[in-house]
């Protein structure tokens, strides 16, 4: 079963961003180079991605955690979804984007082990 616990937001500056969600909510970054950063305390975490077009949405990008980013990918497929960005490694694990029936964006990510 996937379980939605990530929020991905595209920005233009992740240090910006990062320090206006820490001045306004009191929340901690941890910081994946100069564009990237990631809220990880439960119960949702939310990454700032400023990496640019080719790991990153227009928009919010909701993430789904999985088991198997290979099942998970299957099972996008099946189910009438199309993927949009293929399975990747990122920091932290591996993820796929895709678009459901209606044309909304999200992804899925397995963790890493290590």
């Amino acid at each position: 079963m996937g379980i939605l616990d990530y929020l991905e937001l595209p920005v233009g500056s992740a240090t910006q961003e990062r320090e206006f969600y820490s001045k306004a909510f009191g929340w901690n970054f941890t910081e994946y180079g100069p564009d990237y950063a990631a809220h990880e305390e439960a119960p949702c975490q939310m990454a700032l991605n400023g990496t640019g077009a080719e790991h990153s949405s227009k928009s919010i990008l909701p993430v789904i955690r999985v088991g198997s980013i290979e099942d998970a990918r299957d099972a996008v497929i099946a189910a009438g979804g199309t993927i949009t960005l293929d399975i990747f490694d990122f920091p932290g694990g591996r993820r796929f984007h895709f678009s459901d029936p209606e044309g909304l964006e999200l992804g899925c990510y397995e963790p890493s082990t290590d």
